[in-house]
């Protein structure tokens, strides 16, 4: 949902995480697949970032689809805005076929561990020389809280990694949890970023999802340069109300302030994405 009047986000923003989905006819889902979305068309989501002020924005690959990244490369091949991409792939993938995603747009893949689907940790580490020679980055979908392997895993990669939604871990462990401060410890060392997005998939509360703003106080403190923006939408497999846009846009660049607000939602996501 959105507001008529949005917020107005810093000139150059980047919304850097929304999904593209259907006509199913024309982009089937994925067998097993966790959920089934409604459509969400790339002319819905402009409307959105026309009235948010985005000029910029990454479309990442939904679990439904699969390492079907179809819809995706469709979507970037049609935007009408400058535009990045995040796919899922497995290690069978060659080389001309990284080459023409990266042509359009593409810069990192996805590893899903919530859904259990997209690729598997151990393709990300087959791939990573390819990746690193492309410049892409990995991007996971996963609860820091249960993931113990974590830092090996990032520090073995070799390449930036960004994960969604502060890291995805219920808002009530808190800030010390060991999996978030370990988190914490990867941004400022200078191997991990993470996306500002998707409160109420981790709140507690009802909005404004204040149980999260010391995760963002945080991330902040930690690496204020590793530190993005994101709608999520169209909000996919919640559990909660339909969330309105910019009333959550709004919401960060509240807690941020103007100075920390341009960083995460502008220039932090150029760095990343390369625009």
């Amino acid at each position: 949902m959105m507001q008529d009047a949005g917020p107005i986000l810093p000139q150059g923003t980047v919304d850097t995480h929304f999904h593209l989905f259907g006509p199913a006819s024309r982009y089937p889902y994925a067998e097993g697949r966790g959920y089934t979305p409604a459509d969400a068309r790339l002319d819905a989501y402009l409307v959105l970032a026309k009235s948010l002020g985005i000029s910029r924005a990454v479309i990442v690959q939904p679990s439904p689809y699969g390492t079907d990244n179809r819809r995706l490369l469709d979507g970037l091949a049609a935007a009408p805005i400058p535009m990045r991409g995040v796919v899922a792939v497995d290690a069978s993938i060659n080389d001309p076929e990284l080459a023409a995603m990266h042509s359009l747009g593409v810069r990192a893949i996805r590893i899903n561990l919530v859904f259990d689907a997209g690729a598997a940790v151990q393709t990300a580490i087959r791939l990573a020389p390819r990746l690193q020679e492309l410049g892409w980055h990995v991007q996971f979908l996963a609860d820091v809280s249960i993931w113990p392997e974590m830092e090996q895993v990032i520090r073995h990669l070799g390449l930036p990694a960004i994960f969604d939604h502060l890291g995805h871990m219920p808002a009530a462990k808190g800030v010390g949890d060991p999996g978030f401060q370990t988190l914490l410890q990867l941004m400022c060392d200078g191997l991990a970023w993470v996306k500002a997005s998707g409160l109420y998939r981790m709140s507690g509360q009802g909005s404004p999802h204040s149980d999260l703003r010391p995760f963002i106080d945080a991330a902040i403190s930690a690496a204020p340069d590793r530190v993005v923006w994101a709608t999520d939408w169209p909000h996919s497999a919640i559990k909660v109300p339909m969330p309105d846009d910019a009333t959550l846009a709004r919401q960060i660049v509240d807690w941020l302030g103007p100075g920390l607000a341009q960083r995460a939602f502008v220039q932090n996501a150029v760095t990343l994405y390369g625009f």
